[in-house]
């Protein structure tokens, strides 16, 4: 039985949410010395270490970390970062010993926010003996292969492969922090009403919630419920249901033929109107364009 205070099972929404939000990976082979800087920006950035070694140096002031073979690393709140060789050459001879890196490297832009994104540090590292998740190793196997070789049908299979690594990284930190400690567990998994909150947001997207129905979902005072809500997802309930509603709208528009009328109220609105100009906000295009843009 599930207590409060104690983790809950995710729902399972809280990972599809992460799929299909445009990752960008690329195969870097890279010879010391050398370096490379990403600026602070919405993108949550990737870097899966294939060979040799670097080092992780976050620009707001973080510690570094040494990155080894087979490690990887989430910078899930797009904090700017420089990735750089972990090897010096000897004084006046930059080509002696130089050491070979390769480095799976990208981004994935975000377009609402996640909360199980908003409830991790700013830097997931996972060390290469502490991550017991096979999917993880092999589809980061799969993808220095693609990128490699450039085979045909890779545009297909990339994008699909950066789809489910995402989810599988955060999956496999969940499982991490789990074996050592109930106390880093994300405030959406580790509150059972917050997390019962967004089984039901998630559930019926189109529902008139207001702060104080869900709040009477999981027995909470209307201030007591958007305190908790707020303070473990990041943003109040009506925000993130706005958000959430949006991120439906977008799935609905690229994987069904529903027209725009019906998407609308799948997602709790009733004039079309109201949802194209709501959708733009969040997405920066209108929801026919984004449509079209989707099955290109």
């Amino acid at each position: 039985m599930t207590t409060p205070g104690s983790s809950v099972r995710p729902d399972e929404q809280l990972f599809v949410t992460h799929t299909r939000q445009s990752g960008h990976m690329q195969r870097l082979e890279l010879h010391s010395p050398w370096a490379f800087c990403v600026a602070e920006s919405v993108r949550t950035a990737l870097h899966v270490v294939l060979e040799g070694a670097c080092r992780l140096v976050p620009t707001a002031g973080s510690p570094q970390l040494r990155v080894g073979r087979g490690d990887l690393i989430l910078l899930t709140h797009g904090t700017g970062h420089v990735l750089a060789d972990d090897s010096s050459p000897p004084p006046g001879r930059p080509d002696a010993n130089s050491r070979r890196s390769i480095v799976l490297t990208g981004g994935y832009q975000v377009n609402c926010p996640l909360p199980l994104l908003a409830s991790l540090p700013d830097v997931v590292y996972i060390q290469s003996y502490r991550c017991p998740e096979q999917g993880v190793r092999a589809i980061v196997d799969l993808l220095g292969a693609e990128l490699e070789e450039d085979r045909p049908g890779a545009r297909t299979v990339v994008p699909a492969l950066e789809d489910a690594l995402l989810p599988l990284v955060v999956r496999a930190w969940l499982d991490d922090c789990a074996e050592r400690s109930r106390e880093h567990t994300p405030k959406t998994l580790s509150d059972l009403a917050i997390a019962t909150a967004l089984e039901r947001i998630h559930a019926e997207p189109e529902r008139a919630w207001t702060i104080s129905a869900l709040g009477r979902e999981v027995a909470l005072s209307r201030s007591a419920f958007a305190h908790r809500f707020t303070r473990a997802v990041g943003e109040p309930p009506h925000a993130y249901l706005a958000h959430w509603r949006m991120t439906v709208a977008a799935r609905l528009l690229r994987d069904s033929d529903l027209n725009l009328a019906a998407v609308a109220l799948r997602v709790g609105y009733a004039s079309e109107f109201a949802f194209a100009k709501a959708f733009k906000r969040d997405y920066g295009i209108a929801p026919g364009s984004f449509r079209r843009q989707s099955a290109a």
